[in-house]
């Protein structure tokens, strides 16, 4: 079998079986593309895919150390590293021969960072004083719905703005949003999303059909993810808020702000749509991060241990 035939069933396992969007396709693709081809430069030669399984670990990590060389993040290369898995498990289940050195080959470390969330206070101006700004009013209500949508159920913008008018919960209690890997969530909507959607829906100048999309741009069509970008960092600009205030921010501090409250990891991981808990673990950090600067400003023990160090 060619490689291009193998390339094309490899892309197509991606869509159809594993769920994956076309965005993220693409993304492996150039990451596979990246490594054959430095492979082949390596050798001098067009390796076949049937031959893969004969790099070695030395192979392996010459590529990383060019990719290290080149400077690329320490994340993009271990998420690089497991497209290059992912490959080799396809061509194993294809009837290809695994490669040993690959199993040999250790990810880059990766620090995590802690989101950075809005404080409850910061999150409401930002819903509320959009009011404030010098726009066609219409719009300042939608970028209010899309931004208390955001806020007040945890969806990512991506999730938000593929949202069709039929989908609109103006009379339902709940959503069904269509996540990652095409997996789908019911989350709780609140009076005040209902509130903001009608407000918007009222105003907008365009015809809504049922297909139409739910967060319309300027000229009628679909709200494009770099309009909303922007927006947010015109408002976050006019009311003072930080830099790091963002469309994502907003599903960040969703779920720090119930993890706050609640401390219920398992339904905040079933409201974002994270497959792994331990992806939602982060929101305890989170909070715990949030406990200490709480407690070494108030606490008297805490001020009297931050004395004497200063002290000494």
């Amino acid at each position: 079998m060619t490689n291009h035939s193998l390339y094309i069933q490899w892309t197509c396992w991606l869509k159809d079986i594993r769920k994956m969007s076309s965005h993220t396709v693409k993304a492996y693709e150039k990451d596979l593309q990246q490594f054959l081809e430095f492979q082949n430069n390596h050798y001098n030669k067009k390796l076949p895919f049937e031959e893969l399984h004969t790099l070695t670990i030395q192979d392996f990590r010459a590529w990383l150390a060019y990719r290290s060389k080149e400077g690329y993040e320490h994340r993009s290369t271990a998420r690089a590293l497991s497209v290059i898995r992912n490959f080799f498990r396809f061509l194993s289940k294809q009837g290809y021969a695994s490669n040993t050195g690959l199993a040999s080959i250790r990810s880059p470390r990766i620090k995590i960072g802690l989101p950075r969330p809005l404080t409850v206070d910061q999150a409401q101006n930002l819903v509320t004083e959009i009011s404030n700004e010098n726009k066609e009013p219409w719009i300042m209500a939608r970028d209010q719905a899309l931004f208390t949508l955001l806020y007040s159920a945890g969806l990512r913008l991506g999730e938000a703005l593929t949202l069709t008018r039929k989908q609109a919960p103006l009379k339902s209690d709940t959503l069904l949003v269509h996540g990652k890997g095409k997996k789908e969530r019911i989350i709780p909507i609140l009076p005040i999303v209902k509130h903001s959607l009608e407000v918007y829906i009222r105003l907008c100048p365009y015809a809504f059909m049922p297909e139409s999309p739910l967060f319309m741009g300027a000229k009628g069509g679909k709200l494009n993810p770099a309009i909303a970008q922007k927006s947010i960092r015109t408002y976050r600009r006019t009311i003072g808020l930080p830099e790091t205030v963002t469309p994502h921010a907003l599903r960040h501090s969703c779920a720090t702000h119930l993890m706050s409250a609640s401390g219920d990891l398992r339904g905040i991981q079933e409201l974002l749509g994270h497959s792994s808990l331990a992806t939602t673990q982060v929101y305890t950090d989170v909070d715990t991060d949030r406990l200490m600067k709480v407690y070494e400003k108030a606490h008297p023990r805490a001020k009297l241990a931050m004395q004497n160090k200063t002290d000494s």
